[in-house]
This record gives structure tokens, sequence and C-alpha cells, in this order.
């Protein structure tokens, strides 16, 4: 039985009273791929994905629906692209190549990328391309009722601005048909024939219910699709959410322009990543989902989201605080298949995971295989801990501090005679069969032999072995190097 504490539970069952007799629940989401599709974009699509399920969890069938707005016109060109693009502004950003792969457009690079991705995370939508859906002209009608109603919704439109639109404004932009570009002029318009003027020169008229050149503005377009695809559930950022945004405009203009209702909706808060800038796929600040999932296995990621209320912001972490996310998921793993997890939480397992397997994953800690893939000891780790082990290279390459990363000292330091004693217990005490635990207990018995302090034994320990003061785990280093620091220490007489 589905626990109905957590917030997509909650929507979910809004969701179905509100729907009484409907077969099958439509939810969406959907971005305009202008640049790279960053982290940030991945909220819109887990908040999504997680009503999704819940909505199954109810025995429920639901469409997932995921809409590439690709139609939409290149604005402005991002910082870690060629100048040269400038050429295309003003044109669909599914009509030109992509600077990084010429045999595909500038947006569907950006998509198959993204869509990859998601694979990962175990997202699977139903993609829609806008630019396929407008040029087919399969919102024909929907741009016909909007220009019939064009004083409605300009009226709708102007309560929420400080100054009015202008009188030559319309809720649809023309794509020339000789240059591709929306520097058009409307000049009259009459049932599905629109005659227009662009700045290139050229004079057109064009049927848009023949010809795919013809796009509802934003503002207008997003209730027109409410209503062709009869969506029941779509979040939106907080831009899209504020009062008088775009939210707020679209629930008026599906009601009294399109007959519709507006779907149940859920604002989500930005994310960012610790100690960097705010996302902007256009100025080319972004990392991708790809790149977080180079070091954050995908039930870690997912974890990561659902644990955080849409409504609220967070950081995505690549510092040490990334050990401390994978052993909070390890240990709501252990309380879940020990049953000790309470209903809040077991809810929140099941969601974080791909797939809730029959029983406990073998899953070696994030921490141990720090030192483990720093130690060569590629070959000890399981099968099943290589995809979680390859996240730590990753993060030791990219990420990890100086105080994470370490190599094993040839040789003794000559400069040791007053702590020679030291080691030499040290030797003795690894010639015996202690755990992590006993070797732990072990370095204090040692210090206190010695008349040494805690602090100094360790920084002692881990200055003579990788020539640092601090690293990993003391006892777990030692264990995973065992014959390398015993080798080491018989340098010692």
């Amino acid at each position: 039985m589905v626990e109905k504490f957590f917030w997509a539970d909650q929507i979910a069952e809004r969701i179905v009273e509100e729907n009484p007799g409907k077969e099958e629940f439509v939810c969406a989401s959907g971005i305009t791929p202008s640049g790279k599709v960053h982290i940030g974009n991945f909220r819109e699509v887990i908040t999504t994905d997680l009503v999704v399920r819940a909505l199954r969890d109810l025995g429920r069938k639901v469409k997932f629906i995921y809409s590439w707005d690709d139609f939409d016109r290149f604005r402005k060109v991002p910082k870690n692209i060629s100048e040269e693009y400038e050429k295309y502004i003003g044109m669909p950003i599914s009509e030109f190549a992509s600077p990084f792969d010429k045999k595909k457009s500038y947006a569907k690079f950006f998509e198959e990328e993204f869509e990859e991705s998601l694979k990962t995370v175990g997202i699977k939508p139903k993609f829609i391309r806008q630019s396929e859906m407008n040029k087919r002209c399969k919102y024909f009608e929907l741009i016909k009722v909007a220009l019939e109603n064009k004083e409605i919704i300009r009226k709708i439109l102007n309560k929420y601005r400080k100054e009015p639109l202008e009188k030559e404004w319309w809720p649809v932009i023309v794509y020339c048909e000789k240059c591709w570009k929306d520097f058009t002029k409307i000049l009259s318009w009459k049932d599905y024939e629109i005659d227009y003027v662009c700045k290139c020169g050229y004079l057109g008229k064009i049927d848009f219910k023949r010809k795919g050149y013809v796009k509802l503005k934003w503002r207008v377009d997003w209730p027109a699709r409410w209503r062709y695809e009869e969506i029941n559930f779509e979040p939106g950022g907080i831009d899209h959410s504020t009062p008088g945004g775009s939210f707020t405009t679209a629930k008026e203009i599906i009601k009294e322009v399109f007959g519709g209702e507006a779907p149940l909706y859920q604002f989500y808060e930005w994310i960012g990543i610790k100690g960097g800038k705010s996302f902007s796929s256009s100025s080319g600040n972004s990392i991708t989902l790809k790149e977080v999932e180079e070091v954050y296995e995908p039930d870690v990621l997912r974890f990561l989201f659902v644990g955080t209320r849409p409504n609220k912001g967070f950081q995505i972490s690549f510092d040490n605080d990334i050990i401390k996310l994978y052993e909070d998921f390890d240990a709501l793993e252990e309380k879940y298949f020990s049953g000790n997890a309470n209903p809040q939480e077991r809810r929140f397992y099941e969601l974080s995971v791909l797939n809730v397997e029959e029983n406990k994953p073998t899953r070696e800690g994030f921490r141990h295989l720090i030192t483990l893939v720093q130690s060569g000891k590629i070959s000890n780790i399981k099968d099943e801990n290589l995809l979680r082990a390859k996240k730590v290279k990753n993060w030791l390459d990219k990420y990890a501090g100086e105080d994470m990363k370490f190599t094993f000292q040839n040789k003794i330091s000559s400069q040791i005679n007053s702590e020679k004693k030291i080691f030499i217990d040290l030797k003795n005490a690894l010639e015996k069969d202690l755990n992590e635990g006993e070797l732990f207990n072990e370095f204090y018995k040692i210090a206190e032999k010695n008349n040494i302090e805690g602090k100094k034994f360790f920084k002692l320990i881990y200055r003579v072995l990788i020539g640092k003061e601090k690293g990993p785990r003391l006892a777990s280093l030692i264990l995973a190097n065992k014959e390398k620091v015993i080798k080491l220490l018989e340098g010692i007489k």
C-alpha cells in the first residue's frame, strides 16, 4: 500500500480524484534545448517521473510525455559556441546544424545526449519534438482559435504587464518560407491563411493548415498543448510560477480561449552546484546530467532528488560531501532490508532505486573504495561494485581534494629516530589478524603506550606512509595495503 505522506503520492491521488473515469493519465515536462541540457533541467523531469511512479503504484495507466521545444527561435549564441552562429539567430533551433556534430541539428545534438542520460536513471518518457509537430501542422485548429481570440488573449496578458502589448501584436510567429527566420510582420489573416512580409524582403502568403511555418507564442503555446495532449500534471520552474507569470496566464487562456482546464501543477525551485554559479544553457555555464552521472550512481542521484521537496532548492556537491551522501543512501538501504525503516524511509528508498531487489544489493562503501582504487586493488572489488568503483575513480580524477588523494612513500624517512618504537609496535599489531575496528582501537593503545597524543599519532603515521598529515581513514588505508605497509615498516631497525 502506498503511503500518502510523500508529495508525489498526494498529487497522484488528487489527479485520480479530479479526473473520475479517465483510463489513462498524462504527465508532461519539457524544455527548449537552446544549449547543453543542464542538471537543473533534470529536476523538472524527475519531478514528473515521481508523480508517474506514484500513479503507477496506484495501479493507474500513465503516459509520460517530454516535449522538446525545438521549434523555438535561436535567441543568442552561447559562450561555448562560435560567434559565426549569430547568422542563425531568429531561426528554429531545429533547422541548422550543430557545431559539435554537423550530421545533427543544433537541437537534436543536445536532445539525444540528454535522452541517453535519462535512460541511465530509469526515466523513459515518450519524447515529442515540437519541430515535427509544428511542421506537420498538428496544431492548426488551435492556431486558428488563438487568432480568432486574439483580443481576449491580449486582454489576459495585459492584466499582468506594466506596458500593454502593441496593437500589432499577434499570438503567433511566422517563420519566413525563404530564410526560415522569424523577422516577419503579419499583414493580414483570414481562415487559415496569413499574409506576411519578412525583413529579408520576401512577401508571402501561407496556409498554416498545410505548411508548418506558423507557431504559437510561448504563453499561448503552453495552454494550447495542455488542451491538445489532455495533460493532467506538469511541473514548472519558479520563473513560470510567480504571480502573473506564464502559468498564471496559461490557466486563464486555456479556460477562456481553448475551453479546457489547467493540469495539476507543481512548481520547483532551482538547484545549483555547491560553490558554483547558477545554471544557464545560453550562457554556456552548465553541467549536464551526463557529467553528474560520472560520479553519482543512478540510485544515489535519484535519492538526492527524492529526499528534497520540489519547492525547496539545494546544491549538488562534488566535494567530500559526496561521501556522506553515498553513506546516507547505503544506511537507508540497510534499514530498508533489515526491516527497520519507517514508512517514510521505505517510500524514499522505493522511489530512489531503479528497481527494488528481492535481496539487499552488495555495495562496497564509497569511502572504502577511495582507498581500494588508489591502492591498485581493483581486482579485489567484486563485479557488483565495479560501477561504483568507476564513479570513485572519476571523482578522484576530477573533483576530490588533496586530502583524499595519496601515494605511498617508497621508504621510511630517516628523521623518526625518537619514534621508531611507535612503528615497531604498529608493525607487530599488523602481524595479528585484525579487522578495521580492532586496528583502530590498537592505534590508541600504541599511542598511549608511547605517550603520544592521538592527533599527533595519526599525523605521524600519515606522514610516514603517504607524505601527508591526513588522508583516508587510516585503518582502512593500512588494511587495504597491509603487505605494502609491513614491508615499509620492516625497514625500521
